[in-house]
């Protein structure tokens, strides 16, 4: 398929079946983020990539685009994690990736997590951390400072891919999930190296897993649980694909190999942003629950892609070090103070 065709003939492509290459992609989104595309026609090419089946090469591109387009934290990316997920699960958690990111960053794991509000009425990372008083409209320049001085930013993705308003309508009436659900996580806009992505669908693990390879990860772990958990879950097996050494292995964990107990799904449900909010400050203030040991599961596992453990049964117990000791909440306290100051620098 030429990079040089239409938008109509691409659709018409796409709907006979065929994929579309790297650069054509690649293309085909520079030219949605450039206000190119009309809303009809980006509602009909989503829906043909949906009913097709996205492939390696065509999320590739689409990422290289919006990576190109948005703005950027010029930071050191050797080791750093963010752990933005797809959503879309359909199972109201609450922000078991956010808190992972707070614990992961108090035993020296730098972190850029990147998020957004919440597209379902529930709580977003930006939403939940915004009640628990963090500022979370830093510049790509306060953001730096943030991570530089404290180990950890927010990067608020509004911010940082403006140009994806023009998609933005169009995706609202169509209402189900499309390619653009799996790009956030895809476009770290300090370009985080390392990653804990969950996703929606158990079917595509490790085709982002290629995906991340290609983007030019170093280690990665693309998760979604047997009971539909876009997390590391702690009520069934979950199904990993990890990236690492430029190769990706699939395969599934239970929460006795970390060493924890299995609980019911219900009781790692959340709500909204308060009660989310609430239920991350008794974690990090140490209350023994599930909602404490499904968090254990996914910062053990952030902890070992980012290289200070040697398994996620290993980064399991320095999380909870991390949260017994006090280092995870006061991690916290750092993150809304120091947002909190920079609110007021221009």
């Amino acid at each position: 398929m030429r990079a040089d065709q239409p938008i109509q003939s691409i659709i018409s492509n796409l709907i006979s079946g065929e994929h579309l290459t790297r650069e054509v992609a690649r293309e085909t989104m520079q030219a949605i983020m450039q206000g190119e595309v009309s809303p009809a026609q980006i509602g009909a090419l989503l829906t043909a990539l949906r009913i097709k089946g996205e492939t390696v090469s065509e999320i590739t591109g689409f990422a290289e685009a919006m990576r190109s387009a948005g703005s950027h934290v010029l930071t050191d990316n050797a080791r750093l994690l963010d752990t933005c997920g797809t959503g879309g699960s359909g199972i109201h958690k609450f922000n078991i990736s956010t808190v992972s990111a707070i614990i992961s960053s108090s035993v020296s794991v730098r972190v850029a997590k990147h998020g957004n509000r919440s597209a379902s009425g529930r709580a977003g990372s930006a939403d939940v951390l915004e009640a628990l008083g963090v500022n979370i409209h830093l510049s790509s320049e306060q953001a730096k400072q943030c991570l530089d001085e404290i180990g950890i930013c927010f990067l608020f993705a509004q911010i940082y891919h403006p140009s994806m308003k023009y998609a933005a309508a169009p995706r609202k009436e169509l209402g189900v999930r499309t390619v653009f659900n799996m790009l956030g996580p895809l476009t770290n806009p300090a370009g985080a190296d390392r990653q804990l992505l969950g996703i929606y669908d158990r079917d595509k693990t490790e085709t982002i897993a290629q995906v991340l390879n290609e983007l030019g990860s170093k280690r990665a772990l693309v998760v979604n649980s047997h009971d539909g958990l876009d997390e590391i879950s702690i009520s069934a097996p979950t199904q990993i694909s990890e990236l690492r050494h430029g190769e990706v292995r699939t395969y599934d964990i239970h929460p006795h190999d970390l060493g924890l107990d299995i609980h019911p799904l219900e009781s790692v449900l959340g709500g909204d942003a308060a009660q989310n909010a609430s239920i991350i400050e008794s974690v990090l203030q140490g209350e023994r629950s599930s909602y404490r040991d499904v968090v254990l599961a996914n910062a053990g596992a952030c902890i070992y892609v980012s290289g200070l453990a040697n398994s996620i049964a290993d980064g399991v117990q320095s999380a909870a070090m991390a949260i017994d000791n006090g280092n995870a909440y006061s991690k916290l306290q750092q993150l809304i103070q120091r947002t909190g100051e920079l609110n007021y620098v221009s």
